[in-house]
């Protein structure tokens, strides 16, 4: 991932793992983290790895490889509780803010960008009543990610 050869290991690695955390987050946010969005999660992954913005093709051919198994061992290393679930995320995912200004201001935008879209597919996965309500009231909190400060291009 050229892109983000300036960062870290350990920043590169969170970037790698936000779309997992960012999967876990929306999927959980109604306390049930069903495999509709898990498998929607891994299959956007997949598409975006080989047709998407050229910029984060090489991302998402990184991210895929593992990303089932990503989500599979978070869901088990965090807690089963709702709240504390969304609060330990939170706070990761709030760490990719000092990363995305590394980046600069147009990539960290694309990025910014790239994890709301992936959040909104994540929680439009899993239904709703008769295609209605889509993304639930929880999901809704959490699905524009507010825990990222926006990065916006000039």
């Amino acid at each position: 991932m050229e892109l983000l050869k300036n960062l870290s290991a350990e920043e590169q690695q969170l970037m790698k793992d936000a779309i997992a955390y960012i999967t876990i987050l929306v999927a959980g946010a109604d306390d049930n983290i069903d495999a509709n969005e898990i498998a929607a999660s891994t299959k956007l992954a997949e598409v975006r790895s080989f047709s998407f913005y050229d910029v984060l093709v090489p991302y998402y051919q990184e991210v895929k490889v593992d990303l089932k198994d990503k989500i599979h061992a978070l869901i088990e290393d965090l807690p089963n509780d709702v709240h504390a679930r969304q609060e330990i995320i939170s706070k990761e995912l709030a760490r990719l803010n000092s990363i995305l200004k590394k980046l600069g201001t147009h990539h960290g935008h694309v990025f910014y960008d790239n994890f709301v879209s992936f959040a909104k597919h994540v929680a439009k996965s899993s239904g709703g009543i008769i295609g209605f309500m889509t993304i639930g009231p929880e999901e809704k909190k959490v699905v524009d990610l507010p825990m990222i400060d926006p990065i916006v291009e000039d």
